[in-house]
């Protein structure tokens, strides 16, 4: 039977002694600190010393704190030394690796994604290859995250890959020397007609805000720019600061942006902009989505709140809190949730109230009730408790049953694989569309393919037909059932032809990627975009644009 050490003995000993120590007063809640971290400590001990089976020590306590910091919010979070990199990566968008996105697939991982001008790609390894040995070691079995902190290392370290490779016979071996890779926020900058740019923004790391800056710097001095559309859909958030400095490229010096408000006061703060701003007056479109959250509803937020310019897509995120990230010992942190933050209306957008939770633990929205109405500097209503409500909601169309089943069940990532191998080019981003040739080749490619799905319909006959049965009239309907099951029953080859354009846009997407990589991905992708075309409906209307930034006149 394992038994806890004499040194971890001590050093749980030394960390309690080291906080009794460092009570200056004991009132009632020191002293409730004090007795929890005894208990805890003695479980721990009895724990070790007289379970049935071995523990891990590390295990059971980065499991105890990781339940604990779950109970108050999931953006409170434990970060041991050995995923360090990865949060690095996340505020900076940086890491020493060979630069190249992977995935587990049955019992191996496989490149998805290289990454334009990095190491991976330099190395000739290309999407759908099977990395099947890392340094002469099998990797049967490893997960996504083993193979990834293989691939991660020191920068100018060489890494040897045995690769399994469709349509080859035989695995090849590359020898790829790692690099420090830095993703771009911007994946893609460019102009939608003659007089309309595009910046796409994908998250807040450190200095994104002067790629957002260079990116309309050379848009506005290659062209007459007339109108910006920003779009941050699906951009997560990231540095507090970088929402700051991006927003001031858009408002003036001086400005409130953003202010957070927490527990500990001294820590409250008041950002301004601090620089003299690109432009306060270009017309601009900021897109937004369910996926923009925190440091893009700050940005998205400040623009409407300053009536700075019309907000498209759906309600945001709703994540209004701010985290704080602090060192603990042995190279190990906690980022954790230490204020909420305000827009200049002076609304939070936090939608869920952690603070109160349900009886079963559940986390609530923050009722209607508590939702204030605020206003915009020009007059125009805003309201707290839920995100960031754009100026003119327009849905991304949601996809299909079938569509989903193929993209999920990696059938659009396996065709792409396939198409590479026949087709040494294809025609510029711009230009490449799925035709009927491709198209027929596809659906013969899925012929052999499990591809099944469920519509939500026949989900549906099927838990009524449970309640049926358990209410014993299923004799009498039984036919009708079966009638209503057949007429709703879906047919995968006339769905294939039915919702052929977004499988298309799909494929088209996929396939674009192998050849022109992330730059070319993003080109395509903003192809037929129902929010994108709305934006440049509104900017080509001038009348329309201030309307929409015009007060409501209530009769």
């Amino acid at each position: 039977m394992k038994r806890i050490t004499l040194k971890l003995k001590l050093l749980i000993g030394a960390v309690l002694i080291a906080i009794v120590v460092g009570f200056v007063s004991f009132d009632d809640e020191n002293f409730q600190i004090i007795k929890n971290l005894d208990i805890y400590h003695t479980l721990f001990r009895e724990l070790n010393l007289y379970y049935v089976d071995e523990t891990d020590p590390g295990d059971l306590v980065k499991t105890s704190i990781d339940k604990m910091l779950s109970s108050l919010d999931p953006y409170t979070v434990y970060i041991p030394e050995s995923n360090i990199e990865d949060y690095k990566f996340m505020t900076t968008g940086q890491y020493g690796g060979i630069g190249a996105l992977i995935r587990k697939t049955g019992d191996y991982v496989i490149i998805t994604e290289p990454y334009e001008g990095f190491p991976a790609q330099k190395a000739g390894l290309k999407a759908g290859d099977k990395i099947v040995q890392i340094d002469g070691k099998n990797v049967k079995g490893k997960s996504s995250g083993d193979i990834s902190e293989l691939l991660k290392g020191e920068p100018n370290t060489e890494i040897k890959l045995e690769i399994s490779r469709p349509g080859l016979d035989k695995n090849i071996e590359k020898v790829v020397s790692r690099e420090k890779i830095k993703i771009s926020s911007v994946p893609y900058s460019g102009m939608l007609n003659d007089s309309i740019g595009y910046i796409r923004l994908t998250q807040f790391t450190e200095n994104c805000s002067k790629e957002v800056k260079d990116a309309f710097k050379e848009l506005k001095r290659d062209n007459e720019l007339k109108g910006l559309v920003f779009d941050l859909r699906g951009n997560p958030g990231g540095l507090l600061h970088e929402a700051v400095n991006v927003s001031n490229i858009f408002v003036p010096k001086g400005q409130e942006v953003v202010s957070t408000k927490g527990k500990v006061k001294q820590w409250n703060r008041t950002y301004n902009a601090t620089m003299d701003a690109m432009d306060t007056e270009i017309p601009l479109v900021v897109l937004v989505n369910r996926g923009s959250a925190s440091a893009s509803e700050i940005v998205s937020g400040v623009i409407q709140d300053l009536d700075r310019g019309v907000v498209i897509g759906t309600r945001t995120f709703g994540k209004g809190l701010v985290q704080t990230t602090r060192d603990l010992s042995y190279n190990s942190k906690l980022k954790i949730t230490t204020a909420k933050y305000y827009i200049p209306s002076g609304r939070c957008i936090q939608a869920l109230d952690y603070s109160n939770r349900n009886e079963d633990g559940s986390v609530g929205r923050v009722p209607d009730s508590l939702i204030t109405e605020f206003k915009t500097h020009g007059g125009r209503k805003v309201f707290d408790g839920g995100g960031v409500m754009p100026d003119i909601e327009v849905e991304s169309p949601e996809l299909s049953k079938i569509a989903i089943s193929l993209y999920t069940k990696n059938l659009i990532f396996d065709y792409a694989t396939d198409f590479t191998l026949k087709n040494d080019s294809i025609a510029k981003p711009e230009q490449f569309e799925i035709n009927d040739q491709i198209y027929n080749d596809f659906t013969s490619f899925l012929a052999d393919k499990d591809f099944d799905y469920t519509l939500e319909s026949e989900s549906l006959i099927n838990k009524l037909e449970t309640v049926i049965k358990k209410e014993k009239y299923h004799d009498v309907v039984s036919a009708e059932l079966e009638l209503l099951r057949k007429k709703l029953a879906h047919d995968k080859n006339n769905d294939l032809q039915m919702f052929r354009s977004e499988i298309s846009e799909l494929l088209r997407d996929e396939i674009v990627s192998r050849y022109y990589y992330q730059i070319g991905r993003a080109k395509t992708s903003i192809k037929n975009d129902p929010l994108i075309e709305k934006a440049i409906l509104i900017l080509n209307n001038k009348k329309e644009y201030q309307l929409t930034l015009s007060p409501s006149i209530e009769g």
